[in-house]
């Protein structure tokens, strides 16, 4: 069985505590032992107990202290680099974060003798100002909080997402293929179509507008957003509530790379 060394665990705690008690313990013997010929068997059963309980209580609740503070620090610390990384409101990372997550995710592949596939979407709540504007910023919330959990429950384990503006939402899709990516979008797009938000028993439909790219070679961050930004202006021209996507790996002088769905 592999114990968790983590510096939240209490694995670490209790095994640096152990360990350093009995380095302590054995420290201890020695400096005494070269006294050890020189005293009476009581005297040196005396001198033993002192060697062993000695550092056993004081180094022992020193390591162990030391640890604990230290798990609590690494646990608060880890708090805090969720918290600075993920959008208060809907739970989900922030424009920073994801855009870093990202970024390492396409320098690793241009080391790679293989880059792998992906896909990236920009989601756009339709007609925001209107919930606003009629229900209140309350209901507002509600309704981004509620199309957040149905982009989520579209993606699979290793897809990100993540809040990139006001009513903005941004999804990598790593090794995703066009074909799949298209789906996960369509599915996006249908799923906020269908759920029921009715605050307040006003019932208030929501739609979103999907511009996206399939990517299949080395790209960046600053690109894939251009081109997805460019379709998602697409999707709103044609009429919003559609998907707008593009696929590189279709791409060439006789054939359009566009294919825009409703």
């Amino acid at each position: 069985m592999r114990i968790d060394l983590s510096p939240t665990s209490w694995g670490r705690v209790i095994v640096v505590t152990v360990v350093g008690t009995a380095i302590c313990i054995g420290a201890a013997f020695f400096v005494d032992s070269f006294n050890f010929p020189h005293l009476s068997p009581e005297a040196l059963w005396h001198a033993q107990l002192t060697d062993l309980f000695l550092p056993l209580v004081l180094a022992g609740s020193f390591f162990f202290f030391l640890m604990y503070k230290m798990r609590q620090l690494a646990i608060a610390q880890r708090e805090l680099s969720i918290v600075a990384a993920t959008d208060s409101l809907t739970a989900v990372f922030n424009r920073g974060a994801f855009s870093m997550l990202v970024e390492a995710y396409l320098d690793q592949a241009r080391s790679q003798a293989v880059v792998n596939a992906g896909a990236f979407l920009i989601v756009d709540a339709d007609h925001f100002k209107t919930i606003n504007d009629r229900l209140g910023h309350d209901c507002g919330d509600q309704a981004l909080k509620l199309i957040a959990k149905t982009i989520q429950d579209q993606l699979r384990g290793a897809d990100i997402v993540g809040r990139i503006g006001g009513e903005e939402f941004a999804v990598f899709l790593p090794g995703a293929d066009s074909s799949q990516s298209w789906l996960v979008a369509e599915g996006i797009r249908r799923r906020i179509r269908e759920v029921e938000f009715a605050p307040g028993g006003r019932p208030c439909p929501l739609s979103v507008s999907i511009g996206g790219i399939a990517f299949n070679g080395p790209t960046t961050y600053a690109d894939m957003f251009r081109v997805a930004d460019e379709h998602l202006y697409k999707a709103k021209s044609n009429g919003r509530d559609q998907v707008s996507f593009e696929t590189t790996a279709l791409r060439s002088p006789a054939v359009g790379d566009a294919a825009t769905v409703h």
